[in-house]
């Protein structure tokens, strides 16, 4: 059988639409996916997008990393309160002018003060939370469980979720159709305020490789509204290599028509 054909060379991120207003640098990525029919996750949509498929599906992701150095320009970063674990919980939209993006089901983050800020800024839904990262050798260990005090309420199913994800990495560089598409998403859609926004971001291209998951026990995904997945394995398991990281910028939010 034939090699594929090798794609493309990779594009840049598309230039931001006007000056940017944050900056973070992101690290030590884990990309697990399930593959989903379009029709689960569209409720969760904001108005004016839809589900965006590969391959005749929907995707959904628990995604942690190391977010650091976030800083809201042009104000220096913040010692104690730039550098933070993050998780979270995404599928992805498209809208009707083309743009693509992601929408966050959940995130959890460590550090109240930010949660605060994105949550007035964006409507994005973080929660606080306790979460801790764990690397021995070529494995990364995350940990997370849930505060209370960021939405006020419980979850009917799981209280203050949790979740405990270790992946070894791998020095195999991975790109292929649906590893871009997964991860070369450039914005996100959320609802706030009453209307539909999309917010651009753009970094270096991703340093993807593969990775091998070698065990989840996840409440989060349940707690979005997205249970079962957790009790079967992802279709689609990324990293980053271990200590590397790109650096975004993100623009303002521009309204959805």
């Amino acid at each position: 059988m034939p090699d594929p054909a090798p794609l493309p060379e990779r594009p840049p991120a598309p230039p931001l639409p006007g000056r940017a207003i944050i900056r973070q640098r992101w690290s030590d990525f884990l990309f697990l996916h399930w593959r989903v029919d379009p029709e689960l996750v569209a409720p969760f949509l904001p108005a004016g997008t839809r589900p965006d498929v590969f391959d005749g599906s929907a995707w959904v992701g628990l995604i942690p990393f190391v977010l650091g150095r976030h800083q809201f320009l042009p104000l220096p970063p913040v010692p104690g309160l730039g550098t933070f674990i993050e998780i979270n919980v995404r599928t992805y939209s498209i809208d009707g002018a083309g743009n693509r993006g992601v929408v966050f089901r959940s995130l959890e983050a460590q550090h109240l003060p930010p949660v605060l800020a994105a949550r007035a800024l964006f409507g994005l839904p973080y929660e606080w939370a306790d979460a801790a990262l764990t690397v021995d050798g070529d494995e990364l260990e995350y940990r997370s469980r849930r505060h209370r005090l960021a939405s006020g309420a419980a979850h009917p199913l799981v209280d203050r979720p949790t979740t405990r994800i270790r992946a070894r990495v791998s020095a195999s560089p991975v790109d292929t159709p649906l590893s871009r598409f997964l991860t070369d998403r450039w914005g996100f859609h959320e609802r706030h305020l009453g209307r539909t926004i999309h917010a651009r971001n753009a970094h270096e291209p991703w340093p993807l490789v593969d990775a091998t998951l070698m065990s989840l026990d996840d409440q989060l995904l349940e707690a979005a509204g997205l249970p079962g997945l957790a009790g079967r394995a992802p279709d689609s398991v990324l990293a980053t290599p271990i200590g590397r990281g790109v650096v975004t910028e993100f623009a303002a939010a521009r309204r959805v028509s």
